[in-house]
């Protein structure tokens, strides 16, 4: 790795080098583990186990962001939302920022091995494997489909917190991983909307920038359905009480709510507001499976 620059400071070759693992969408990928996790032991899993998860999760999350963005930093030059990113302004050279990815993923998975199982270090692992050769280099260039199928991706971190917990997989985490599965195109395409000159600039056919506002919502509409479905399921298939029924039918009514208001209005001021709530409601469905199971109503 390069020596940093005179004129680059430690701190701000610090901060660019956190920029590269995308730290926000982090966040959202840990929202979903811990409650997770919770519903897996029913109950406070082991404090350890969940510290040693979130740690092992960000490492394989933020190692697979850095690699995306060292794939598509000649798009991220051309797209106003990206091109500030550290690859593009070159405070980072793309060979620094790839062994830095690598050791990223190296680390989290000797790391989830050795504290939780072998399973969820797998898991962790193929989640960047599948975001980075499936949707990153294969898909996100070549088909409008891109962010259906490569969304998955985002979907793996609560079967790496429900293995890390039990050692194994069954139906319930695969209820979950739909969950998130049909989550993600409506809350992507919602922000897509804003920035689908962006796309079309750069080449990549999403959704938004290669068919009509009207197509677009009907599509975000479609998997809002689809998501408030698997969201019910999951009460049966995974034993869940009022608290989290409650809130998966309540939830899920605003988030349809909102995308027939997007149909019948296809702004991006609507797109946007339906954009932030989706972030809202994925924090408060997976709130609600933990207080379900801490309090067992």
């Amino acid at each position: 790795m390069t020596l940093p620059r005179a004129d680059t400071p430690t701190r701000s070759r610090v901060a660019a080098f956190v920029a590269l693992t995308k730290p926000r969408i982090i966040e959202l990928l840990l929202v979903t583990t811990v409650p997770t996790m919770i519903v897996a032991r029913r109950g406070w899993p082991a404090t350890w186990l969940v510290v040693a998860t979130v740690v092992g999760g960000t490492l394989a999350a933020g190692g697979a962001n850095a690699i995306n963005m060292v794939i598509d930093r000649d798009i991220d030059a051309v797209m106003h939302r990206t091109r500030n990113r550290p690859l593009v302004t070159g405070e980072i050279e793309p060979g620094e920022a790839l062994i830095f990815a690598i050791a990223l993923e190296a680390i989290a998975f000797v790391e989830l091995a050795v504290m939780a199982n072998l399973l969820s270090a797998v898991l962790a692992v193929s989640a960047t494997l599948f975001y980075v050769f499936v949707y990153t280099l294969w898909l996100k260039r070549r088909s409008v489909e891109n962010i259906v199928i490569g969304g998955a991706a985002g979907a793996v971190p609560v079967l790496v917190g429900w293995s890390a917990v039990t050692g194994r997989l069954d139906w319930a985490p695969v209820v979950l991983f739909a969950i998130i599965f049909y989550w993600t195109p409506p809350h992507f395409w919602a922000l897509a909307v804003k920035y689908r000159d962006d796309y079309s600039a750069a080449g990549v056919p999403m959704l938004p920038s290669v068919a009509s506002l009207a197509v677009t919502a009907r599509r975000i509409l479609l998997y809002t359905l689809l998501l408030w479905s698997v969201s019910l399921l999951f009460v049966p298939v995974g034993h869940m009480g009022i608290v989290y029924l409650v809130a998966a039918v309540v939830l899920g009514g605003v988030f349809t709510a909102m995308a027939v208001h997007l149909v019948r209005d296809t702004t991006t001021v609507v797109a946007m507001r339906l954009f932030s709530w989706s972030i809202t409601y994925v924090a408060l469905l997976f709130g609600a499976m933990a207080i379900d199971q801490l309090v067992k109503l």
